[in-house]
């Protein structure tokens, strides 16, 4: 990957983790733990909670150890994204949401032993704008994946 590709994953990744934790402040602020707000009734709620578990509020309990290995996990992607895989904007753009993502929910967990959870559609366990640029950033890297797979087939 060009290292000034390198500079933008650091700086998506940079935009995702201080959005989200403006967003979780934000909040905070508006919206006491442990209430609702509604923004749009029946369809999106405010209503902060504190996560114990990972994504989406599943496994709520975990221990301390789990934020070991998200630590662990965090580091791991940068590392394979230094390895070598493809350099497209894509790739790059899912990198960099789901390092963001993961870095902010971290930090949560570091900070406070939990993750806070905001977003209530109320079809879906609350989640925040981390979960959400985590998922949207895997889903990059499938079509990235999908994408060199086609062209790696096109090819022999």
């Amino acid at each position: 990957m060009p290292a000034t590709r390198g500079w933008r994953v650091l700086a998506g990744a940079a935009a995702v983790f201080v959005a989200d934790q403006a967003a979780k402040a934000a909040v905070l602020a508006w919206v006491p733990m442990g209430t609702t707000r509604p923004i749009l009734p029946g369809v999106l709620s405010l209503s902060p909670v504190a996560n114990t578990g990972v994504a989406f509020g599943l496994l709520p309990g975990l221990p301390p150890v789990v934020a070991v290995l998200a630590a662990l996990s965090l580091f791991a992607a940068l590392l394979y994204n230094r390895s070598g895989r493809p350099g497209t904007r894509v790739w790059a753009t899912g990198i960099a949401l789901m390092v963001g993502g993961a870095a902010a929910n971290l930090l949560d967990r570091l900070r406070l032993g939990y993750v806070i959870d905001y977003l209530d559609l109320h079809v879906w366990p609350v989640f925040n704008a981390a979960d959400a640029a985590i998922v949207v950033g895997a889903g990059a890297l499938v079509v990235a994946l999908a994408r060199e797979e086609r062209r790696a087939d096109s090819r022999r």
